[in-house]
């Protein structure tokens, strides 16, 4: 049965509800759409071990849940303060008979991204997929608002963590294997409220494209995704609460996507059936125009 896409999630106005950073999953009004109850696996990463950051909710989540239905263990790396979330996350990975792994930590830390990759292997045997998603955002509508601490916590969670965890995983990755980074419409389209973030997401789309050539001759594949505005615990924590209420209606789709509608993408990447694609960028955004 078919469906308009612009009906199948909650459309704008919603309610402001700011918390603060990293924001908690289940406070939020509507709950974002995980793929819990529709995501369907058909074995497309059976057998392989994932690391996801950022994957205690939000897009991490929803991939981590389609990962696991998909075939794969996952290793869940998150912050301290969003344990709650991710013993939800490692839930319904369990639930989908793959083995979990939680992670907690700061991935800015060079030592916690060299731990992760170190874990990861130790525990799950190996590695085949490293899913760099993690990240920070926050909203100044002037300059003078962003303290150079807050330019550089963009850049040491955004790209310089990016960095840190590809280096420590190189090593360990097979011919085959596939990297994953999520980058932004903002990459292209940088907003002017979002200038660390946007600029921190340009960085991640250039690295992938040249990170992909220096490692085709190891045979590890490296795509990135492009989120539109996604319905997530981001939204909450890292935009003014006017801006909360009309989230997502600038689509063309007239609302915000969902993680769940995220994840095939990052499945279909990080999976055999897109061994001759590499250094691509893969947009998902409700049919904005970014090129």
């Amino acid at each position: 049965m078919t469906a308009n896409p612009k009906d199948l999630f909650p459309q704008p106005p919603f309610e402001a509800q700011p918390q603060s950073f990293p924001g908690l999953s289940a406070k939020m009004h509507p709950q974002p759409d995980y793929g819990e109850r529709s995501y369907k696996g058909s074995g497309k990463l059976a057998g392989k071990v994932a690391l996801i950051t950022g994957s205690d909710s939000g897009i991490g989540r929803a991939v981590a849940i389609a990962f696991a239905r998909e075939g794969a263990d996952v290793a869940i790396a998150y912050l301290e303060e969003e344990s709650e979330d991710a013993r939800e996350t490692e839930r319904w990975v369990k639930e989908a008979g793959r083995r979990a792994l939680l992670l907690p930590g700061d991935i800015s830390s060079v030592a916690h991204c060299r731990e992760l990759v170190r874990r990861t292997v130790d525990e799950l045997g190996k590695l085949d997929v490293l899913v760099n998603n993690a990240a920070f955002q926050a909203t100044r509508s002037s300059l003078d608002e962003i303290s150079e601490e807050e330019w550089d916590r963009h850049f040491d969670v955004n790209i310089n963590a990016m960095f840190y965890l590809t280096k420590a995983a190189v090593p360990h990755l097979p011919p085959g294997s596939a990297i994953v980074n999520t980058s932004s419409v903002n990459s292209k389209h940088p907003m002017p409220a979002l200038l660390a973030y946007s600029a921190t997401k340009a960085a991640i789309a250039n690295f992938t494209i040249g990170l992909a050539q220096m490692l085709v001759e190891k045979g590890i594949r490296v795509n990135a995704v492009l989120p539109g505005p996604i319905w997530t615990p981001f939204i909450v924590t890292g935009m003014e609460p006017e801006s909360q209420k009309t989230f997502g209606s600038q689509a063309p789709i007239g609302r915000p996507g969902q993680p769940a509608e995220l994840a095939p993408a990052y499945v279909q990447l990080a999976s055999d059936e897109s061994s001759y694609t590499t250094g691509a960028l893969y947009p998902v955004h409700g049919g904005m125009a970014i090129y």
